[in-house]
C-alpha cells in the first residue's frame, strides 16, 4: 500500500471518531436551529396587521343631548268653546256687542297654550282696560271699520317720530298707536295746546270720561261743542256732572247728540251717575268701539260682519247707514 493511500484512510477514520464523539455534546446543540428564531415573523417590507380598535360606546348623556328635540306643539287656536266661555263672563246687555267684537278679530279671547300659559293678545271682559291698551284698540278698530275709506283712517306713528309723551318712548309696544292718536289730535297733548300733558300714563286704568273724550271725536268728525256742567246735567240727567273734567265734558255733551247710538248708553246703560273717574272694563270698551259714526250715519261691527266680501273690498264703497 502506498503512503498516500494510508494517509487518506487515517484522515477518514479520524473524522468518524470526531463526529461520534460530538454527539449530544454542547457543540452539537449549538449547531441546532434556535426555536425563538423560528417563531419570529419574517419581515418582508409590509406593515403587520393589527386587530381593529373597538369602537367606544357613546355616552348616554351626550347622546340624549345630541338627539333632536321633539317639536313643540303650536299654540292652540281659539275655539268656539273659548269664545263661549268668554261670553259667559260678559254682562248680558253687553254680550251682543262683545260677540260681534270678537268675531271681527280685532282682539282675541284668552286661551290656554300647550305650556299652560295664556296666549296674547287676550280679552278679559271684566278686567279694567289700561289707557295704553284702549289707545291700541281705538286706532285698530277705527282702521278696521274704515278699511275702505282712506280719508277716515288714522295713521300709526312712523319710526323715528319724536315721542309726544315722556313715558311712551319709541320702544313702547303701544307707541305707534298712542303717538298716532296724539299726532291726529285725538289724544290731548302738547301738540293740541295742553302744555301740562307731558306724560300719558299708559298703564293707568282708562276712565269713563277719558273713553268718551277719545272716542267721540271719531264719531262726530267735528269740533267738540262748548259745554257747562249745568248743560250736561240737563241733557244727561247726571247728578255728578260737575265732577267731569272740563275738556271731557264737551265730549260727553257731544255724545248725547248721538241719541241711542251714544257710547255712554251703549257701554254703561241708563244711569244718573256718570262716575267720570270710574275704570272701564274691556267689555265696556268693546261696546263703545262696536260702532263709529253719528246719529244719522255710521258703521257697526255687525255691519262689517254682514257686509258681502265684494262690497267690503270695493274701493268705491261708502259708509252704510247703521240700523239699531
Amino acid at each position: 500500500m502506498s503512503a498516500a493511500l494510508r494517509l487518506t484512510i487515517m484522515v477518514s477514520g479520524l473524522s468518524l471518531l470526531l463526529v461520534a464523539g460530538c454527539a449530544g455534546s454542547p457543540l452539537e446543540q449549538s449547531l441546532e436551529a434556535d426555536p425563538q428564531l423560528q417563531d419570529r415573523p419574517v419581515f418582508n417590507g409590509e406593515e403587520p396587521e393589527t386587530p381593529a380598535a373597538t369602537e367606544a360606546e357613546p355616552d348616554p348623556a351626550e347622546a340624549a343631548a345630541e338627539a333632536p328635540s321633539e317639536a313643540e306643539p303650536p299654540e292652540s287656536e281659539p275655539s268656539p268653546e273659548d269664545s263661549a266661555a268668554t261670553l259667559a263672563e260678559v254682562p248680558e246687555d253687553l254680550r251682543p256687542y262683545v260677540q260681534n267684537w270678537l268675531t271681527l278679530g280685532v282682539v282675541e279671547p284668552a286661551r290656554p297654550t300647550a305650556a299652560g300659559t295664556t296666549a296674547k293678545p287676550e280679552f278679559a271682559p271684566n278686567q279694567t282696560i289700561t289707557r295704553g291698551e284702549f289707545a291700541h284698540w281705538l286706532l285698530a278698530a277705527n282702521n278696521r271699520f274704515y278699511q275702505d275709506v282712506p280719508a277716515k283712517r288714522l295713521r300709526p306713528a312712523a319710526a323715528g317720530t319724536a315721542p309726544a309723551f315722556q313715558d311712551v318712548p319709541a320702544s313702547h309696544p303701544y307707541f305707534a298707536a298712542i303717538q298716532g292718536l296724539a299726532e291726529a289730535g285725538i289724544i290731548p297733548s302738547a301738540k293740541t295746546g295742553n302744555a301740562t300733558a307731558v306724560t300719558f300714563r299708559p298703564d293707568a286704568p282708562l276712565t269713563r270720561e277719558t273713553l268718551v273724550l277719545w272716542k267721540v271725536p271719531l264719531d262726530s268728525r267735528a269740533p267738540l261743542p262748548t259745554a257747562a256742567a249745568d248743560t250736561v246735567a240737563t241733557a244727561w240727567g247726571f247728578q255728578d256732572a260737575a265732577k267731569i273734567e272740563p275738556l271731557a265734558m264737551r265730549a260727553v255733551l257731544a255724545d248725547h247728540q248721538n241719541g241711542d247710538f251714544a257710547n255712554i248708553r251703549r257701554a254703561f246703560g241708563y244711569t244718573t251717575l256718570f262716575q267720570p273717574q270710574k275704570g272701564v272694563t274691556q267689555a265696556e270698551a268693546a261696546a263703545a268701539l262696536w260702532r263709529f259714526g253719528n246719529q244719522t250715519e255710521g258703521i257697526s261691527a255687525k255691519d262689517l260682519i254682514e257686509r258681502p266680501a265684494t262690497e267690503a273690498d270695493s274701493p268705491e264703497s261708502t259708509d252704510p247707514t247703521n240700523s239699531p
